[in-house]
Parts: C-alpha cells; sequence; structure tokens
C-alpha cells in the first residue's frame, strides 16, 4: 500500500437544489493511476474540483496529504496539479515562453526546469515553436507539462485524451505511465474512453448520479470483464436449475430480459449442451461473448446509454 494522498469522507456537494456529489467517500494512493469513469452530469469534474480546491464541500471532508484544517489544505494544494477541461495556453507565444510564464507565475524561474519539463512531454524539438500551431496532442501535452512545474505529487486530469488522433493518445499514455511508474506520483483521470482507460488505469472509480457505484483494481476488473456465455431459453428457473444441480456451478447471472450469462463451460460448450438438452432444456439462444469495460460500466449503473 503506497501513501494515502487524498482521503475523501462522505463528501455531498449541491448546487443550490441540485445535488452534484452525494455521500462519496474515497481514497487515493502514491503511485496508483485511477479511471474515473462516469456520464455527462455524473459528478467527475466536481469531485476533481472539490479535491483541487476549486470549490466548497456543502458536506463532508477532504483530506490531502494527511492533512484537513482550511490553513493545512492551502498547502497540500501546491502538491497537486490539475488539468481540467482544457490548458491555460497562450496561443501566440511558443511552448518555452508559455511554460516560462507558468514558471513565474508559480514563483519557480528556472531555465533547466523548463527544459527538462519539455523534453520530458516530448515537446524538446518544438519548444520555439507558437502554441496556435500545435495539434491537439501537443496541446495537450504542454499543459500537462504546465501542471508538472513544482512537481506535484498528485495529477489530476480532466479528459486529457478527448479528440486526439490515434498518435496523440498514444502519447499521452505513455506519458502518464511514465509518471506513475518513474516518478511514484498519483493520477486522477476522467475520460469517455474506457478501452484506453483500461491500458493506463491501475484503479477504477465508477460514478453515477453523484455518487460512487463501484471501486476496484484493475485485476478485479479484468476478474468481472471474462467472457461468458450468453444463453436464451423458454424457461429460466429450469434452466437456472439445470446449471446447479446437474452441471454444478453458480457462477453464472440472470439478467432483467431473462437471458443467462454464464461464466462456466467456455471451452466445453458441447458438454453444456448435451447436459442442458438432456435435461429438456430448450435453447433458443447461445451465444460466447466477450466481455468490455463499457458493459461492465452499464451494468454498474442499470443503464443502456452511451458513456
Amino acid at each position: 500500500m503506497g501513501n494515502v494522498f487524498v482521503e475523501i469522507k462522505d463528501l455531498s456537494k449541491y448546487y443550490k437544489t441540485q445535488m452534484a456529489l452525494s455521500h462519496v467517500n474515497l481514497r487515493l494512493e502514491q503511485g496508483r493511476i485511477y479511471g474515473l469513469i462516469g456520464k455527462n452530469g455524473a459528478g467527475k469534474t466536481t469531485l476533481m474540483r472539490m479535491i483541487a480546491g476549486l470549490g466548497l464541500p456543502t458536506e463532508g471532508n477532504i483530506e490531502l496529504f494527511g492533512m484537513n484544517s482550511r490553513k493545512h489544505l492551502e498547502e497540500a494544494g501546491k502538491r497537486i496539479g490539475s488539468l481540467i477541461e482544457y490548458p491555460a495556453l497562450v496561443g501566440g507565444m511558443t511552448a518555452k515562453e508559455n511554460i516560462h510564464l507558468q514558471c513565474l507565475m508559480k514563483g519557480i524561474p528556472n531555465y533547466e526546469i523548463e527544459e527538462e519539463l519539455l523534453t520530458l512531454v516530448g515537446l524538446d524539438s518544438a519548444s520555439r515553436k507558437k502554441v496556435k500551431n500545435f495539434s491537439l496532442g501537443m496541446k495537450q501535452r504542454l499543459g500537462i507539462a504546465n501542471i508538472l512545474i513544482g512537481n506535484p505529487d498528485l495529477l489530476m486530469l480532466d479528459e486529457p485524451i478527448n479528440g486526439l488522433d490515434p498518435s496523440g493518445v498514444i502519447e499521452i499514455r505513455n506519458l502518464l505511465k511514465g509518471l506513475q511508474q518513474y516518478k511514484n506520483k498519483a493520477i486522477l483521470i476522467s475520460s469517455h474512453n474506457l478501452p484506453e482507460l483500461y491500458q493506463v488505469a491501475t484503479d477504477y472509480i465508477i460514478i453515477h448520479n453523484g455518487e460512487i457505484k463501484e471501486f476496484l483494481t484493475h485485476e478485479e476488473l479484468e476478474e468481472r470483464c471474462k467472457s461468458y456465455i450468453s444463453l436464451e431459453c423458454t424457461d429460466t428457473n429450469h434452466l437456472t436449475t439445470v446449471l446447479e444441480d446437474k452441471l454444478g456451478t453458480d457462477r453464472f447471472k440472470v439478467m432483467p430480459d431473462h437471458s443467462v450469462r454464464l461464466y462456466d463451460f467456455l471451452e466445453e460448450r458441447e458438454r453444456l449442451g448435451q447436459t442442458l438438452f438432456d435435461c429438456g432444456v430448450v435453447v433458443t439462444g447461445l451465444t460466447v461473448v466477450e466481455a468490455s469495460l463499457e458493459e461492465y460500466f452499464m451494468d454498474v449503473i442499470g443503464g443502456e446509454e452511451d458513456v
């Protein structure tokens, strides 16, 4: 277990009568990449803003790096780098000038650090190019370089790969993995790109209607996203009885449409079919399904809309 950077206890946030967050409990640790998953309006950006100190909770408590008093939270906030929504860049200035400006604003004028950060995000060769001529991926990398000024321990990125082409996505992915693995930082990322999150995150936080619905590690997600056999029949109760009594498995789930997801017998489908036939189960559909993060997400929130 790494050092606890953020501990949130019973956090709620209301805007007039609208609830944005409801009784959120969360812990973020050093050296982990947390994928924050939720539909638009689920509370992702509000949660990040609360952690970054850009808003006050209506109820509950946020502890940063072991500190929770107002005075100490301001100091702890210096250890957080956040890129929420779009990078604050000056288009008419070069990458080097942008990062120098940010260093001056943060009271850290250091040319060596500026060069080091531009190299770290892969922009050293474009340091004298004006930002208005940058691709979206280059702007995102420069935005990340800006929030790395001061060497923060916790990074928060709101949709960092939104609108990027495949090469830009790979660049950001490799950068984030490097920051986690070699700089030992904690990173909280919100994204609609669930397959990409699956490749970079060590942990997943599913939020819906302001509530944390699920918190699980990458290993736990892999276990829950296993492939399965989807079975449809004329009598679901009879089917489940045969699965339990004749085939000795309880690794199945009855879905709202009365189909059954069976997580065993993927390599023994012939035996499965024969046993069901012998027991009088009338199978009307049998499909092998490769499960995905998107599908698991929709199961958790209980809906059918896009993320």
